[in-house]
């Protein structure tokens, strides 16, 4: 089986092009990653190339731009009596809340492993400092873990969600290739000049020639709202990360939990030294 992969191909096309210093292995995923078909680093904004493998999604991702502006709540504190899950590490305890509405399945997955014991003695096995922490897998490998449908499942892409500091969003190998392994996004700041460049692209090439890489098979998005930038800018995250990882939960208390795993020692493949291990996940009714 293929490593579920925290993917950064398009971003290093981007950084490639306008050889933007910030673009390194503390923000991105790129210098310790097992190849697949979706690290292709070619800058493919002059040519969308043949978008007949992934035309719903392209769709889906066209349809979506007509639902922009409306106002972003997912670094909001959960409502009372919504149901967070609660994730007990050796290092401390982890709050999430769920965005049912906009990714069901992948919120069913999680909840339904969590709820059956399937994440409890995980560990992270793969720690990058200013990037993200990933678990997920029972092999502990990167390799291994399987959805509750029996197989890969599909994307869930949303215009009201990001991968913002302390998202919790799915792993995967490319696209539609969803699992059991999860990352939480630690990076906090954001690449310097990431939104300036988009700009500059959509302006030479039109929205239409960098929404979609064909050879990496990986969406680009490129229409963030004022408001986007600015929650991305105040708080940090993986802005190259959008509609390329399916963000599913929000870190509401806990990211000082989260910042001492991404902090501690590792190996050449970014796994701890001293296992970070999932103890158990549990579930309650926020009392705010």
């Amino acid at each position: 089986m293929k490593k579920n992969v925290i993917m950064m191909s398009v971003a290093m096309a981007l950084c490639a092009a306008m050889a933007l210093s910030g673009c390194s292995k503390d923000t991105t995923a790129s210098d310790n990653t097992e190849n697949t078909e979706n690290t292709d680093n070619t800058d493919n904004t002059e040519d969308n190339g043949d978008m007949s493998q992934s035309e719903a999604e392209y769709q889906a991702y066209l349809d979506n731009l007509a639902t922009q502006g409306t106002e972003i709540t997912q670094l909001d504190m959960p409502e009372k009596g919504e149901e967070i899950a609660v994730i007990h590490t050796n290092m401390g305890d982890i709050k999430v809340k769920f965005f049912e509405k906009e990714a069901p399945k992948a919120v069913e997955n999680f909840k339904t492993h969590a709820k059956d014991g399937y994440y409890d003695g995980i560990i992270f096995h793969r720690v990058i400092n200013n990037f993200m922490i990933q678990g997920g897998d029972p092999t502990g490998t990167g390799s291994g873990g399987e959805s509750i449908y029996g197989g890969a499942f599909e994307d869930e892409f949303s215009p009201n969600l990001y991968n913002f500091r302390g998202a919790l969003s799915m792993a995967n190998s490319g696209m539609n290739t969803n699992g059991s392994q999860f990352f939480i996004v630690q990076c906090p700041t954001v690449q310097e000049g990431y939104f300036d460049y988009i700009d500059q692209v959509v302006e030479k090439y039109g929205a239409d020639k960098v929404l979609y890489n064909s050879q990496s098979g990986t969406m680009v998005k490129v229409n963030y709202s004022e408001e986007a930038r600015q929650l991305y800018n105040e708080n940090g995250g993986t802005p190259h990360l959008d509609y390329v990882h399916t963000v599913f939960g929000q870190v509401f208390d806990g990211m000082d939990v989260v910042d001492a795993i991404a902090g501690v020692a590792t190996d050449s493949n970014d796994k701890p030294l001293e296992d970070v291990v999932i103890e158990s996940i549990s579930f309650e009714n926020y009392e705010g």
